[in-house]
């Protein structure tokens, strides 16, 4: 989200009024308009740029079962109870991705999904999350060796994850919400009025009754609320050119969720990660750009482990910028100084796993003042 200067908005934009404004017209701010259409309300959607232009493009496109951390990791970590329901969400997020998808004619692959070791230890810690995933009635299968025969340890197949084209599903999602867009229109101050919320944007001053931020790892750009509950941290990808035959035939994720990659639609490999030994410059920065360190750590990983691609040419390389919370779970409450303003942020790089689930809990939030549940902010203070 960039800053908006004096001389950008003076004071003399228009003022408009709205039921709803959401704030971040990616995949999170579309699906929440989806929810508010279906309870009867107007939504604007205002965007600092336009539908989808954020990390909700910027991804692998991986509709991946639960969180970045295996699953007995998350038992140990957020209980019993609640590693088992986000699980559930995420495969109801999927199921919601799914209608969109076929509805709207969305590209996406049922192609199941691969963890895959890169150490022995992680295929240590992949058998334990399948036993207990199997224990828990989540569809997985172990492998104890490498299902690629490319120097992986083990891999958990679990059979009902896919990919998805990630700028058409959010593209879909708006479409789908009817909502109106202000784009180009960065948000720079939110003020409190007696009767309503006034949206201080480039392009307009919005008055609401309600507001929902939905602005992932920008948002302490936008209230100082999230500075330090919301990390912006950088994400980085390659694509290469077409290769003779497809190379994982699967969303393949490995090293704890630090490299992923996946087959693309024209024949090319996708490759993202390098984050790990590149944390120091790629972690807190809120500028998308590239950086040569971790495209070098692709180019490796390249080499090493799909050199049939690495023969070929890397046709494109790009950065996202992702929101991380300090436990690794959504955020999802209201305003402490404001409480007609919801928001739901820090997705921790699995948008297209929680997304769906996340936007309805806040649009609950919002209408009915519904409990979030697991991802009550309220459990960071």
């Amino acid at each position: 989200m960039p800053t908006v200067s004096f001389w950008q908005a003076d004071g003399t934009q228009p003022v408009r009024h709205a039921d709803v404004v959401v704030i971040g017209a990616g995949l999170l701010g579309c699906t929440a308009a989806v929810f508010l259409k279906q309870a009867g309300r107007d939504v604007l959607l205002v965007d600092a740029l336009d539908v989808g232009l954020g990390a909700s493009s910027r991804n692998a496109g991986f509709m991946l079962t639960g969180l970045e951390v295996y699953y007995h990791r998350a038992e140990e970590k957020y209980g019993e109870t609640a590693a088992r329901e986000i699980w559930q969400l995420s495969q109801k997020t999927h199921e919601f991705w799914r209608g969109i998808a076929h509805k709207h004619a969305v590209w996406m692959e049922n192609c199941a999904s691969l963890l895959l070791a890169e150490s022995a230890e992680e295929a240590r810690d992949l058998e334990q999350a399948a036993r207990r995933m199997d224990a828990e009635g989540f569809a997985c299968e172990f492998l104890p060796s490498d299902p690629l025969r490319r120097g992986y340890h083990a891999a958990v197949r679990q059979p009902h994850d896919g990919g998805i084209q990630p700028y058409a599903l959010t593209r879909a999602l708006f479409e789908e919400s009817g909502a109106e867009l202000l784009g180009q229109s960065a948000v720079y101050a939110l003020e409190a009025d007696k009767n309503e919320v006034i949206v201080c944007s480039r392009r307009a001053v919005v008055r609401a009754r309600q507001v929902m931020i939905c602005t992932n790892g920008y948002s302490a750009n936008l209230d100082p609320y999230f500075q330090g509950k919301v990390i912006p941290i950088r994400a980085q990808c390659l694509a290469t050119a077409p290769v003779p035959e497809r190379l994982v035939n699967a969303v393949g994720y490995s090293d704890y969720g630090y490299m992923y990659y996946r087959d693309l639609p024209d024949g090319g490999l996708l490759v993202g990660g390098g984050r790990k030994q590149n944390q120091q410059i790629e972690n807190n920065t809120m500028e998308d750009r590239i950086s040569a360190p971790v495209q070098s750590v692709l180019d490796a990983y390249l080499r090493r482990y799909f050199p049939e691609a690495a023969s070929v040419p890397v046709v494109r390389r790009w950065a996202g910028i992702m929101g991380y919370t300090a436990d690794g779970l959504p955020l999802v409450g209201r305003l402490p100084h404001d409480h007609r303003v919801v928001f739901a942020v820090g997705l921790n790089g699995h948008g297209l796993s929680l997304g769906a689930a996340v936007a309805e809990r806040a649009v609950d939030l919002l209408l009915s003042a519904a409990n979030p549940g697991v991802f009550d902010a309220n459990r960071l203070g």
